[in-house]
């Protein structure tokens, strides 16, 4: 498994990785060891239980399943669910179906992330003011934040690495203090201690779902991958796991040092620092999650313009804020996570009450990674016997896990599922609709047309519609084109050009293409243009076809010149005009009872989506949208009319 990550081992790079790669792992010891003492008193045991499940956790789970194996699956040095996704869709039709699931739970991510990060950040002021209201200081930084993503990040982005390096060596630093006054805390490295509190603890799954906190952020270093590359989130990984492990671990001997005592609700991880250090450590707790939630954001856009591209969302307003690679700005996908992490501290006020909704969501695309994994290293050639012991380790691993989440359903691990549960809906209708509608889409030989519109090309008898008239195709075999698009031509209203061009675009599974191929099917009369773009390429087919005309007349394969006396006397093109067929589904009982539901609910999604022509970049002033009705049964029906006199 040769990685392709094209990102140097740089100094830059590794401040780069630590700024917005760790951002959310590295942020969870706010919240873990609170979890997972909860309102008892300090239990000795449990300390060392807990700290043995976190440090084989941190180990087994982002270190040799994340950092050591997922990464190397990277597509042309990019990463995350859906490029994962894109490497092995060709080896199974039924991989969309955890795919789609796991970039739901990804997005429901999103939405928590912020919420419960800043909530606990901000908590920490209970120590100065026991009944301070925090949740409208909350609502305030997420709203801010949210604000300010159509401006990009490009500026404070290059703070994130320096803070962050602040972040985990403060976080080490206080924990070393500790440690040095209780030494034997070290103990916890033994499993043994893991094995015995998850078999004898009365509370076992509920301490699992507390310890799977530890890990939540390890799907951002694979979504991140393209932004840093393997070596430099490697080697940053170093520094980050020993600054974590000694912040859990210095938790744990302040905790010892406190056994018996109840925390009342007050967090380990604030109550171990010095008082005079407290306003700066809750500060600087406050930026890291902002950070953290800023890379989640960040994500969440990335993830969504992928679907799009892969047919897996609906067409949406994609916004590039600056000219920086990646940067990238959906105004609806920062709506819906707003909203939903608004409604979210609405609900649960307190990041304590936010921890059974927020493992869920990592838990299933954990689960997710490890089945589309396992595909990838079957078809690498890797040994059965090795894909399947991966498959089961990590699927007992994290079903485990998953249990332990889910006995907080009722505590909010319902809303997780909610949010999960709407956004796989809103994938699937999308993604079958388009289904159903290829399927009753009808294809003809375009040979069979040649002469019929070569010889309309230049019937003068025949008002000229345009000098150049574009149509986009969805025909993947270069003989086909659908019906309607004859339809429209010959049948509709005669259509005369002196060119007929077809645009098909191909998305590819790699996520930066960008290649082109031209075929004369009609030389000088009909083109057709096949774009393949990646899944991560802006589709902006008026710039992307514009260079290819003006290569093709470069190189003196085609003329559009205008064909009416007085323009071609000065010299001047011909005028542009795109077609774009519109396809109205007329729903008739053929349809299974499902397929009507989903094009209900697509129905419904294309009100919030953009439009053909504005979602592949068409300039609306040279464009013609026309409504084709797709005819959805195969036979055409019995109908009984009696002539009469």
């Amino acid at each position: 498994m040769k990685a392709h990550s094209k990102q140097p081992l740089t100094l830059a790079g590794l401040m780069v990785a630590l700024g917005i790669i760790f951002g959310d792992i590295g942020t969870s010891p706010l919240y873990v060891f609170k979890a997972i003492i909860g309102q008892d008193a300090v239990d000795r045991d449990l300390v060392y239980g807990g700290l043995s499940c976190i440090f084989w956790t941190l180990t087994l789970q982002t270190t040799l399943k994340y950092v050591i194996i997922t990464l190397r699956a990277d597509n042309k040095g990019e990463g995350g669910i859906l490029s994962l996704y894109s490497l092995v869709r060709k080896h199974g039709k039924w991989v969309v179906f955890p795919a789609m699931l796991g970039g739901a739970s990804l997005l429901a991510d999103g939405m928590i992330t912020p919420a419960i990060t800043i909530s606990s950040a901000i908590e920490g002021l209970d120590i100065f003011y026991p009944h301070l209201q925090t949740v409208p200081i909350v609502l305030f930084i997420v709203l801010v934040l949210f604000l300010l993503q159509r401006f990009g990040t490009a500026v404070v982005g290059r703070l994130f690495g320096p803070i962050m390096f602040v972040w985990f060596s403060m976080m080490a630093v206080i924990g070393v203090g500790h440690i040095v006054d209780v030494p034997q805390i070290f103990w916890a490295l033994s499993p043994h201690y893991a094995v015995v509190t998850l078999i004898q603890h009365p509370d076992a799954l509920l301490i699992i779902g507390a310890v799977f906190l530890c890990t939540t952020g390890a799907e951002a270093l694979y979504s991140d991958l393209g932004h840093c590359g393997l070596q430099n989130i490697r080697v940053s990984w170093i520094f980050v796991k020993a600054c974590l492990l000694l912040c859990y671990f210095g938790q744990g001997a302040w905790l010892l040092e406190h056994e018996g005592i109840p925390l009342n609700g007050g967090n380990p991880f604030f109550m171990g620092m010095p008082g005079w250090f407290l306003p700066f450590g809750i500060s600087i707790a406050t930026v890291a999650a902002i950070i953290a939630s800023q890379a989640m954001i960040s994500g969440a856009f990335t993830l969504v313009s992928e679907a799009v591209r892969l047919n897996l969302w609906p067409k949406v307003k994609i916004i590039h804020p600056n000219m920086l690679k990646g940067q990238l700005y959906v105004p609806s996908a920062n709506w819906i996570l707003l909203i939903g992490c608004v409604f979210i501290i609405l609900i649960f006020q307190e990041s304590a009450r936010m921890e059974a909704a927020y493992g869920l969501a990592i838990n299933i695309s954990f689960l997710v990674t490890t089945v589309l994994m396992t595909v990838y290293l079957r078809n690498r050639h890797i040994p059965l016997y090795l894909c399947a012991a991966f498959l089961l380790f990590y699927l007992f691993i994290e079903s485990v896990f998953f249990i332990g989440n889910a006995t907080k359903f009722s505590h909010g691990g319902w809303l997780t599922l909610l949010i999960t549960g709407l956004l796989f809906t809103v994938m699937l209708c999308w993604w079958w609709a388009r289904k159903i509608k290829n399927r009753f889409t009808r294809f003809v030989e375009v040979a069979d047309y040649y002469e019929l519109l070569g010889q309309l090309a230049t019937d003068q008898s025949v008002p000229l519609y345009a000098s150049q008239l574009v149509y986009l195709t969805s025909a993947n075999f270069e003989s086909e084109i659908e019906e309607k698009i004859i339809y429209s031509i010959l049948r509709k209203k005669p259509k005369r050009a002196d060119i007929y061009w077809l645009v098909h675009v191909d998305v590819t599974d790699h996520p930066y293409t960008g290649e082109y191929k031209v075929n004369q099917l009609i030389p000088g009369k009909l083109i057709r243009i096949d774009f393949r773009l990646g899944f991560r390429d802006e589709q902006r087919i008026s710039l992307l076809f514009r260079k290819v005309v003006e290569d093709l007349v470069k190189n003196g394969e085609v003329s559009i010149k205008s064909n009416y006396d007085t323009l071609r006397k000065h010299d001047i093109d011909g005028d542009f005009r795109f077609i774009v067929l519109e396809k109205v589904i007329m729903k008739t009982n053929t349809l299974k009872f499902m397929e009507r539901i989903v094009l209900d609910i697509y129905s419904f999604l294309r009100k919030f989506s953009l439009s053909e022509e504005r979602g592949f970049g068409l300039d609306s002033s040279f464009v013609t949208v026309e409504r084709v009705p797709l005819i959805l049964d195969s036979t055409p029906l019995a109908i009984n009319l009696k002539r009469i006199t």
